[in-house]
């Protein structure tokens, strides 16, 4: 069977590692039908859409999409991909490596983040020259929506500690947006009971406090949208950067793959940005797939290759994208 996956490589380094992702997935016994497509800010300025009509129609039609990232239109970019692909949940893996050198190489978490609501929700008015507003929007179905995945995602053992018993962590800000989080909260711990998962909560500022000083008392963590993005990057500090964390924005039919980091456009073009986001990302799109062997046979090169090298400068080494994604090919 084949999958039909759209490419989309955007701006800055997204040139660069996506194309790497590219590499190792054909170099495995899968079949793929690769469509290439455009986006971000060179798309802008060329035709006057960040993200034409046919890009997003490919990404609504096709089984999944790799993406890079986009630069100042990075909102007109990656918000209506993810509504292309009817995503719901945002999963963000943050785990540090051996032979990387993490603040706490004890981190090994996960963040499920709602996708389509709250502040990101895109209700922003300048009603003068004073004035601006923001309206954020959450409902019971999006968060019950969320909370299902998430129960799902625990009982498959699919969490860092693979044991269903573990359950997850509900990081909220319901004390003081009572009505929006506290909606949030009331729907998330509603279906944990209902499913019979176990399920904590903390307040997310308190969770920012704790996660760096002991990361191993969270696995699961579910976030609205805001929240989510901004404690996931937390946690990349803790791991060794943004350019080891994947990304799947997952729907129910459909799913789209990309690294966490942006375009890096002090780097881009010289050859050295890290690969392993994006190569862990294609991972995630294997698992996705069905291909759950070929997705763990590369996180397996990808870790060894940051146990032993070669690594790019943002972790310490000299490496190229290509040496490093060649020495992921080797391993498989």
């Amino acid at each position: 069977m084949s999958h039909e996956v759209v490419v989309i490589e955007g701006d800055g380094i997204g040139r660069e590692v996506v194309p790497a992702a590219v590499e190792v997935l054909e170099a495995l016994p899968v079949d793929f039908e690769f469509v290439k497509a455009e986006a971000g800010d060179a798309v802008q300025e060329a035709t006057g859409e960040a993200l034409p009509a046919e890009t997003y129609d490919l990404a609504a039609d096709a089984d999944a999409t790799l993406f890079g990232a986009a630069g100042e239109t990075a909102a007109d970019v990656i918000l209506p991909l993810r509504e292309a692909v009817d995503s719901f949940v945002n999963v963000r893996p943050a785990k540090a490596y051996p032979g990387v050198d993490a603040v706490r190489p004890e981190t090994d978490v996960v963040f499920l983040r709602e996708n389509t609501e709250g502040v990101y929700a895109g209700h922003e008015d300048r009603l003068s020259d004073d004035l601006s507003t923001l309206t954020r929007v959450v409902t019971s179905s999006a968060s019950r929506e969320l909370a299902e995945y998430a129960c799902e995602f625990v009982e498959d053992g699919r969490g860092p500690a693979g044991d269903s018993d573990e359950g997850f962590t509900v990081a909220h800000k319901a004390n003081v947006m009572r009505e929006t989080d506290g909606r949030f909260r009331e729907e998330v711990l509603a279906v944990a009971e209902e499913r019979g998962v176990d399920a904590d909560e903390e307040l997310m500022d308190a969770f920012a406090t704790k996660l760096p000083l002991d990361p191993s008392q969270y696995g699961v963590i579910v976030c609205p949208n805001l929240a989510g993005d901004v404690l996931s990057d937390l946690a990349a500090g803790l791991v060794g950067g943004l350019g080891l964390l994947p990304s799947a924005n997952v729907g129910h039919d459909n799913a789209l793959f990309e690294p966490v980091h942006g375009t890096a456009p002090d780097i881009a073009g010289e050859g050295i940005a890290n690969p392993t986001a994006a190569i862990l990302s294609a991972a995630m799109l294997l698992e996705y797939l069905g291909h759950v062997e070929e997705g763990q046979q590369v996180r397996d090169a990808v870790e060894g290759v940051l146990s032993d090298g070669p690594r790019t400068g943002d972790l310490g080494g000299g490496a190229t994208t290509d040496e490093v994604t060649a020495a992921v090919l080797d391993r498989l």
